[in-house]
């Protein structure tokens, strides 16, 4: 198993857990671009966004109620983004999908 965020899934790497049950875990970036910044990740290999299919949407299901439970947990009341990047030229850097969850600072409009 090569994919890092598997290794993080199986405890081969460290990763400071906020959150975990049977389809995702939350766990903080280790390069956060915000004061808030979670990575939320199914615990099955999916490569990206181009690969959700009526077997696997469960999970990303559940991702997004995860991440309604941690902007609460985080107080991101104010709001918050959720950024998921897809392959190459979308700027995935880790072929697993993943949500970014992002806040505690205003974000504004402008997205790039």
């Amino acid at each position: 198993m090569s994919c890092i965020f598997c290794k993080i899934i199986a405890n081969e790497i460290p990763s400071e857990r906020v959150y975990e049950d049977d389809k995702v875990i939350a766990f903080k970036d280790i390069n956060p671009a915000t004061p808030v910044h979670i990575l939320v990740i199914p615990k099955v290999h999916i490569e990206g966004v181009h690969e959700i299919d009526s077997e696997n949407s469960h999970y990303v299901a559940r991702a997004f109620e995860v991440i309604r439970t941690l902007a609460e947990e985080f107080h991101l009341e104010k709001g918050y983004r959720v950024i998921t990047n897809v392959k190459e030229y979308g700027g995935q850097s880790v072929p697993h999908l993943h949500f970014h969850l992002l806040g505690g600072k205003n974000l504004g409009e402008k997205i790039i």
